[in-house]
């Protein structure tokens, strides 16, 4: 799986743009981030809900992952090299419903 595909993906879903976050590709929704890319990881971080994130690194480790800053974030690493694009639809989709919400959540304690 490449960015430009994730890409084409989440230009699929309504009011997906292209911008940069931290000097790199990045996907916002009416300006707000919800996919970048993570080229030291060879993976995307997605914007994620807590349960909904702990449950993917549960049951599919091999895909998704947290590193130590991400931990207290609303946000998942997705391993491009494994991610299948059935699941990669979907996990983009929860991401921009993520946004839709208003605000900022707080941060996990």
């Amino acid at each position: 799986m490449t960015f430009d595909a994730v890409r084409r993906l989440a230009h699929d879903l309504p009011d997906v743009e292209d911008g940069t976050s931290y000097g790199t590709p990045a996907l916002k929704v009416k300006g707000k981030l919800f996919v970048r890319l993570r080229p030291d990881l060879d993976a995307i971080v997605v914007k994620m809900p807590f349960d909904k994130r702990d449950e993917l690194v549960r049951t599919d480790p091999g895909v998704y992952f947290l590193t130590d800053h991400y931990v207290p974030y609303e946000w998942v690493l997705v391993r491009l090299g494994a991610v299948k694009t059935t699941a990669l639809r979907a996990i983009l989709k929860i991401g921009w419903q993520a946004t839709q919400v208003g605000g900022r959540r707080p941060r996990r304690g």
